[in-house]
């Protein structure tokens, strides 16, 4: 599994970019993994404010249909489009092009979110 060591991650498998009070999300390459292959994403909208932990996104694959959780409280600034015609870049790029969307977020408080290292163990990798 590929857990890039310059980002934070949630134990429900998104990742965190942290740049100032700006954060980029995506899925890790080990939810993609679980997922299998992704069909369709209902992206956030842009404007929403979300809390944290709160379900603000949704994955279809070809196994079931999973939610996908604010790591942090926030505002939604930008999403990913590219996702709306090619839905499979969260499984060949989930780290890349498959990021699925931007939050400006009000303090960047990362405590709650766990290191590379950490989310090695809890997902035994």
């Amino acid at each position: 599994m590929n857990v890039p060591d310059e980002l934070l991650y949630t134990s429900d498998h998104e990742w965190v970019k942290i740049t100032g009070d700006v954060i980029r999300v995506g899925i890790t390459d080990y939810a993609q993994d679980a997922l299998g292959d992704v069909v369709y994403i209902q992206l956030p909208t842009v404007g929403d404010s979300v809390s944290e932990h709160q379900s603000f996104c949704e994955i279809e694959s070809t196994k079931s249909v999973n939610d996908v959780y604010a790591p942090l409280a926030g505002e939604v600034l930008a999403v990913n489009d590219a996702l709306t015609s090619t839905p499979e870049l969260l499984n060949t790029e989930p780290y890349g092009s498959g990021w699925i969307c931007e939050m400006k977020v009000p303090a960047t408080s990362s405590e709650s979110l766990l290191t590379a290292a950490q989310y090695r163990d809890l997902i035994g990798a």
